[in-house]
């Protein structure tokens, strides 16, 4: 099921005895639990009630043996279980778990507590750690036949960006920011569609916005300090005209900054795959790239189709493709065995820059 489904059944009282929390988007999980933990404990229930553990710390016969306790000082009781993939079988399965008894399984464990759990306890395994899609998918098949007998699975997909902007206008709107469409989409954009990271800079924005008319994105290249779509299109810049010193400059901003590599790549890679549309379309200014887009469904504002725009002047269309193929390469062996990120698209930018020189016409005196 979806959050909002969990979080509407919750309210209702409908509450499980047991549920899963899959995939890793941490702003509908928090929403989740919120909702779990405002609708089983009172303020001064939790303080007893509310229980942790971690599966990476506590062995799964542990946990269920404390669920299947009884609390001398509180009748309710929620027990959060984060890393729940740690009690997934690792080579030979066996039933090493401390407290367990000869024969017996961690999913046997699991199953038999399911059949008979404890009234008034409610247990949420969460496992964050693995995608829907891509490698982690065989992984995430694991986890859900180990929990098969859990009897509410709700799934947390990461965000993309016409979900994460829905989200941002209703959390604008919440806090009155006097925020236009562009700003709005800019924010989703640079903070790379986490609704997380959405929600705590809206609400930056809300305290420096008093007295102001209007937010702009100015204001948000200003107060987003790693705003990642002015460095990435910084990157694209210098990239267009075989800058590779700028190139190199733009890339340790990012790494400063801490940006996580491989999400950089994949913004790249969509500002070329927009501006590769764009000029097979035959698209020439802005306002045709952003009635384009946004008639086929790709939301798209005003700055960002002036990006593509300009991304499209600078690159040919042999040039877009070779810098696609190029991106694919890099983002493969940032999921190898993992070298030095910095090292792979520092190799991604020579490659790049040698290919827009070697592409240049030649200049005779």
């Amino acid at each position: 099921m979806t959050a909002d489904q969990f979080i509407n059944a919750v309210r209702g009282g409908r509450i499980p005895s047991v549920c899963l929390f899959l995939g890793p988007e941490p702003y509908h999980r928090d929403r989740a639990r919120r909702a779990l933990i405002e609708s089983l404990l009172t303020v001064e229930e939790r303080e007893e009630g509310l229980v942790h553990h971690d599966l990476e710390e506590t062995p799964l016969a542990a946990v269920l043996d404390d669920a299947r306790a009884l609390s001398l000082f509180s009748s309710k009781r929620l027990i959060l279980v984060s890393r729940a993939e740690a009690a997934l079988p690792r080579g030979k399965a066996s039933a090493s778990d401390e407290g367990a008894a000869a024969g017996d399984s961690p999913a046997e464990l699991l199953a038999a507590y399911i059949a008979s759990p404890t009234p008034g306890v409610t247990l949420v395994f969460d496992v964050a750690r693995y995608e829907f899609e891509g490698e982690d998918k065989a992984k995430v098949e694991r986890v859900r036949k180990f929990f098969a007998a859990v009897p509410a699975v709700v799934e947390f997909p990461r965000l993309d960006a016409r979900a994460a902007t829905a989200i941002a206008q209703d959390l604008a709107k919440q806090a009155a920011l006097p925020m236009g469409r562009d700003a709005l989409q800019f924010l989703v954009e640079a903070l790379g569609a986490d609704a997380s990271r959405i929600s705590a800079e809206i609400e930056k924005l809300r305290l420096f916005a008093a007295g102001r008319e209007k937010i702009t994105v100015d204001d948000i290249l200003e107060l987003v300090p790693d705003a990642r779509a002015s460095n990435i299109f910084a990157l694209v810049n210098a990239l267009a005209v075989g800058d590779r010193a700028r190139s190199l400059d733009v890339l340790d901003t990012l790494v400063r900054q801490g940006e996580y590599l491989p999400l950089a790549l994949a913004f790249l890679a969509t500002q070329f795959r927009l501006a590769l549309v764009a000029r097979e379309a035959g698209l020439r200014t802005a306002q045709q790239i952003q009635s384009h887009f946004s008639s086929s469904g790709t939301p798209m504002w005003r700055s960002r189709a002036e990006q593509v725009q300009q991304t499209v002047t600078a690159f040919s269309k042999k040039q877009l493709e070779a810098g696609l193929r190029a991106i694919f390469e890099t983002d493969r062996n940032l999921r190898d065995a993992r070298p030095d990120d910095r090292v792979i698209v520092e190799d991604f930018i020579f490659r790049l820059t040698a290919r827009k020189r070697t592409s240049a016409p030649s200049r005779r005196a």
